[in-house]
């Protein structure tokens, strides 16, 4: 496969977890499906936008760049029938870092607030955050620590760790477009302006 070829595969495979990962965040703000009365009974991690910026907004712009470079014109640059491909693939780099970032950023994110647990109601009447270093996950009795809002650890844990395993994928595909995009940049496309039917390899 081309790299322009390979670079929209990639950005189609993301647009639909950019999709995922913002509306998992969204349904971050409404523990156990229902609205919480006080936004200050929602895990801190919720604010931090994790799905939203990290798995969206910072994504969508990759996802967009990666789409367009297959038909991306890449002829008449300086007179240099390659130039213009190879610049789009170099600029391909630029934003395939800043979607890994992004991705970084939301899977740190979703990491922490697994490891901590949500903010909940405690036995005590107080809210806050009763479980240590994740210690609930191999323990389902303990998620009887939290009384309020009903069903907030399993719902938190799902949504989490649905954002986990986005940011994952979608490090890995950035990844792979920054190696991609460099070769694109360095070698040409292998159908750009002609090649593979006329002026041979760019």
């Amino acid at each position: 496969m081309c790299t322009g070829g390979c670079a929209k595969c990639l950005g189609g495979t993301l647009i639909p977890l950019t999709v995922f990962g913002v509306l998992a965040n969204i349904l971050l703000f409404f523990p156990g499906g229902k609205v919480v009365e006080n936004n200050e009974h929602l895990s801190q991690e919720v604010w931090f936008f994790g799905g939203i910026l990290g798995n969206g907004i910072l994504m969508l712009f990759p996802a967009l760049v990666f789409l367009g470079l297959k038909n991306n014109d890449c002829c008449g640059c300086c007179g240099n029938e390659s130039c213009g491909k190879r610049f789009a693939m170099f600029t391909s780099t630029i934003f395939a870092v800043i979607g890994f970032l992004g991705a970084g950023y939301s899977f740190v994110i979703s990491a922490v607030s697994i490891s901590k647990g949500p903010k909940c109601l405690m036995e005590n009447s107080t809210w806050g955050y009763p479980f240590h270093e994740g210690d609930y996950l191999t323990n389902k009795d303990s998620w009887s620590r939290c009384q309020k809002p009903e069903n907030v650890v399993p719902w938190n844990l799902t949504l989490f760790s649905i954002l986990l395993v986005i940011g994952g994928i979608q490090m890995i595909l950035c990844a792979i477009q920054v190696v991609n995009g460099l070769l694109g940049t360095l070698c040409g496309d292998c159908q750009c302006c002609g090649c593979c039917g006329g002026d041979g390899p760019v």
